[in-house]
C-alpha cells in the first residue's frame, strides 16, 4: 500500500510578512513575475515599493486580464521570457495563483493570498478556465509551491465574508478525510493513475495528514467565531492567525494529502444551479458538508456541533442560504447526478454510492438546517 503526502518547500505567516517578499524573491534572482489583479496591486502597492526597494529585486507587472485561461498563461509565458524573469508570484484569489502555477509550472513559486476564502494556495494543482469563464480542465503540477507567503494584516482588511468562506471550506476537510481513510480512497499526493504501468498507482492518506484535517477542525470550533469578529474589526488577533492557518494551511494539507470525499462532489453538483453562482466556493462546501453527513448518517450530536459552528459564523445551512428557494426533484437529480459521476470524489466515501441516496441526503440536509434555524430564533 503506497502512502503519500505532499506540501510545500516553505510556508511563512504573520503581520506584515509581505515586506519580506523581496527577500524570498532574491533566493531566484532579480526579476519576478508579478501575477495579480490590478486592484490586488494597488492594496499592496506600499508594501511592494517598500520590499522591492529593502532587496534591491524587481516585480515585472503583468496586467493579469483576470481569468485562468489557455491564451492568459500563454500571454504571460511569454512575458516572463522576453522580461528575464527569474521566479513567478502569484499575488491575490483564486484564478491570480492558479495561473501562477500554470506558468511557474512547478518550479520558483511564490504565493501571496491577499483572502483566505480557499485553502488552494499550498496545492499543486490548479483549475483553467476558458476566457468567457468556463471550466476547461485541471493541470497538476511536479511539485508544490516554493513558497506561501501569508501577510495577515492584509488579510484582516479584506472584505470578512472572505474569512468565513474559507472556513466552509475548511469545514469540510476533517470529514473529507476521514471518509477517505475508511474507505483508503485515493489521495492526491502520490503518483497519477496508470503513472506504473501493469502496477496499482492508488495512494492512501498518511497518519500526518489526518492528524493536520483533525487540527483544522478543532480550530475551526475553539477560534472561528472569534477570528469573525477580528475581520470585523480589522484586527489581527491570536484567533485569526489560527483561523487563517487553518483555512489556508491545515486545510490545504489535509484535502491534498487526507483526501475529498462527498462534500466537494455535492458543491459540484450544486454548481449546475445558476441560483448559486453568486455564491462563494466555501459557502456552498459548508452545505455540501452537512449533506455529506447525512449520506453517511453520522451521529446527529456531530451534526448539530457543525450547524451551531454554521450559523455562529454565518455560514450556509440550507438550500436558501445559497439562493436556491424551490429546488425541484428533477432539478435535485441533476444536482446529485452530477455529484455521483464516476471521477468525482464521492466515491471515496466508505461505502457504495447511488444519485437517490445522495439526493435524499441534500433534500434531507436541507430540512435539517431550516428546522435547525428556526429552532435558535
Amino acid at each position: 500500500m503506497r502512502k503519500a503526502f505532499i506540501c510545500p518547500s516553505k510556508y511563512v505567516q504573520g503581520e506584515n510578512e509581505l515586506l519580506n517578499l523581496g527577500y524570498f524573491v532574491s533566493t531566484f534572482g532579480k526579476k519576478a513575475l508579478l501575477i495579480a489583479h490590478e486592484l490586488d496591486v494597488l492594496r499592496v502597492k506600499k508594501q511592494l515599493d517598500q520590499t522591492a526597494e529593502n532587496y534591491q529585486i524587481e516585480f515585472i507587472e503583468s496586467g493579469f486580464r483576470g481569468e485562468c485561461s489557455l491564451e492568459e498563461i500563454e500571454r504571460l509565458n511569454s512575458l516572463a521570457k522576453e522580461k528575464g524573469c527569474d521566479c513567478t508570484i502569484g499575488l491575490g484569489g483564486g484564478k491570480a495563483i492558479d495561473t501562477a502555477k500554470c506558468v511557474a509550472k512547478g518550479d520558483a513559486l511564490i504565493i501571496v493570498p491577499t483572502i483566505a476564502a480557499t485553502d488552494a494556495p499550498t496545492s499543486h494543482s490548479a483549475v483553467i478556465y476558458t476566457e468567457e469563464g468556463a471550466f476547461h480542465d485541471y493541470a497538476y503540477f511536479k511539485q508544490n509551491p516554493s513558497v506561501v507567503l501569508v501577510d495577515t494584516k492584509v488579510i484582516a482588511n479584506a472584505p470578512v465574508r472572505f474569512l468565513v468562506s474559507g472556513m466552509g471550506d475548511a469545514l469540510s476537510t476533517y470529514f473529507e478525510a476521514r471518509a477517505t481513510k475508511k474507505s483508503f480512497g485515493q489521495v492526491n499526493a502520490g503518483l497519477p493513475c496508470g503513472a506504473m504501468e501493469g502496477k496499482a498507482t492508488t495512494s492512501v492518506s498518511t497518519n500526518a495528514s489526518y492528524a493536520l484535517a483533525k487540527l483544522c477542525y478543532e480550530t475551526l470550533l475553539s477560534d472561528g467565531y472569534l477570528a469573525k469578529l477580528s475581520a470585523e474589526q480589522k484586527q489581527v488577533t491570536v484567533a485569526l492567525e489560527n483561523i487563517v492557518e487553518a483555512n489556508i494551511l491545515l486545510s490545504g494539507l489535509g484535502f491534498e494529502s487526507g483526501g475529498l470525499a462527498a462534500a466537494h462532489a455535492i458543491h459540484d453538483g450544486l454548481t449546475i444551479l445558476e441560483e448559486t453562482h453568486h455564491y462563494f466556493h466555501g459557502e456552498k462546501v459548508a452545505f455540501g458538508t452537512l449533506a455529506q453527513l447525512v449520506l453517511e448518517n453520522a451521529p446527529l450530536s456531530e451534526i448539530q456541533e457543525v450547524l451551531e459552528f454554521c450559523l455562529k459564523v454565518g455560514l450556509p445551512v440550507c438550500l436558501s442560504d445559497i439562493g436556491v428557494e424551490n429546488l425541484s426533484d428533477e432539478a435535485l437529480y441533476a444536482v446529485a447526478e452530477k455529484a455521483s459521476i464516476p471521477e468525482e470524489s464521492i466515491h471515496n466515501m466508505p461505502f457504495p454510492i447511488s444519485i437517490e441516496a445522495v439526493a435524499a441526503a441534500i433534500r434531507t440536509a436541507d430540512q435539517l438546517g431550516s428546522d435547525y434555524k428556526r429552532t435558535r430564533r
